[in-house]
């Protein structure tokens, strides 16, 4: 599979069988296939998975069970302009794309404070030995 992938081609033929076992050819662009690859390996260890247009809006509990946050700490964190929103009615909406950008950003800074709380660990003499 790891050769698929790594191809420079931009679409991929790939054989499925249906209940009766008959083939059929089915030609998806490459991209497509590692995204589906990624889903199955996701799945297969376990985790949900949902698939969401970059370009969707999402509500504050939506974006709040992304985040695995609850909605009033979500809603906390719009209200502190960390992210952005804009308003449909009453209702608050958060681009999906700005969430991930969030996230990311979270999670970048959380793996350095545990590099940097390691290392101090390991200056200090208190790490497992």
């Amino acid at each position: 599979m790891a050769a698929y992938l790594a191809t420079q081609f931009e679409t991929q033929h790939i054989q499925i069988f249906d209940d009766h076992k008959q083939a059929h050819q089915v030609e998806l662009p490459t991209s497509a296939l590692r995204l589906l690859v990624d889903i199955l390996a996701e799945l297969a260890d376990g985790n949900a998975v949902k698939v969401v247009p970059v370009h969707a809006e999402l509500t504050t509990q939506e974006a709040a069970d992304l985040l695995n946050v609850s909605r009033p700490h979500f809603v906390k964190l719009l209200e502190d302009g960390v992210l952005a929103f804009h308003r449909t009615g009453k209702h608050r909406r958060v681009r999906f794309a700005d969430l991930m950008q969030y996230k990311e950003a979270r999670e970048r800074a959380s793996e350095q404070a545990m590099a940097e709380l390691a290392q101090q660990s390991q200056e200090l003499g208190m790490g497992y030995e």
